[in-house]
């Protein structure tokens, strides 16, 4: 590529600051340090062209749904870190563990274990991968139930070559980002309660997206996956 486009590294950078301000009052509302919170800037169907000026503006930490996705921008991007935080498909595996820098999206013992095999073929142990919970019981949504989760965590902290950084969780569809709050408050109860039997665990909180990321921070959220409000609508799917 011949080099990130001026304008457009300038109009991300000027998003990327109104993000972090309004990360920052949120974190004065609540008595925590920004310093905390890890932006995820969520960069699926962004072209790496355009992807190219957002890390020269300092996103540098790109999140994709789609393993082929993100395999077609990786080679052209070499400063980013990448964060898989879609489902992610028994067969795309390996591969997912090639590419990610963080699997956010594991949402089963049976993937987990997968992951642990695959990052100790590869040599990419430890692994950093979050557990995905459905706090909402939400019958749209992956993710381990918190009961069993709790149940099989034990073992998920006994796989050598993964690292397991935190709890990860999607939010439903709400009206309003303060309807939001009970889905990212369960998360933080519920890494709480682990951590309390299960040090091992890693404190980290991956919850809120571009409408409700504020509440997310005030409730405890550690990463914050951030699309529209960084690159704009998008289409759907």
């Amino acid at each position: 590529m011949a080099g990130p486009d001026r304008e457009a590294a300038a109009a991300f950078s000027a998003a990327r600051s109104r993000v972090l301000s309004t990360v920052a009052d949120a974190c004065r509302r609540v008595g925590r340090d920004p310093a905390g919170i890890q932006l995820v800037a969520v960069s699926k169907t962004v072209p790496a062209s355009r992807l190219e000026a957002a890390i020269a503006s300092g996103l540098t930490v790109l999140g994709e749904n789609r393993v082929q996705e993100a395999e077609a921008k990786a080679s052209l991007l070499p400063g980013a870190t990448w964060h898989l935080i879609g489902p992610l498909q028994s067969n795309k595996a390996r591969r997912a563990v090639e590419l990610f820098d963080v699997i956010e999206s594991v949402d089963s013992v049976d993937l987990a274990r997968r992951l642990d095999r695959l990052a100790g073929e590869l040599r990419r142990a430890p692994l950093q991968v979050y557990l995905q919970v459905n706090v909402d019981r939400d019958e749209a949504k992956a993710g381990f139930l918190p009961e069993a989760l709790e149940a099989e965590l034990g073992g998920l902290l006994e796989l050598p070559n993964l690292r397991l950084l935190g709890l990860m969780t999607v939010g439903r569809l709400v009206g309003s980002a303060e309807e939001a709050r009970p889905t990212f408050g369960r998360l933080r109860e519920l890494s709480e309660l682990l951590r309390g039997s299960a040090p091992g665990l890693g404190a980290g909180l991956s919850m809120g997206m571009t409408d409700d990321y504020p509440v997310a921070v005030e409730e405890g959220a550690t990463l914050i996956r951030v699309g529209r409000a960084l690159f704009g609508a998008r289409p759907v799917g």
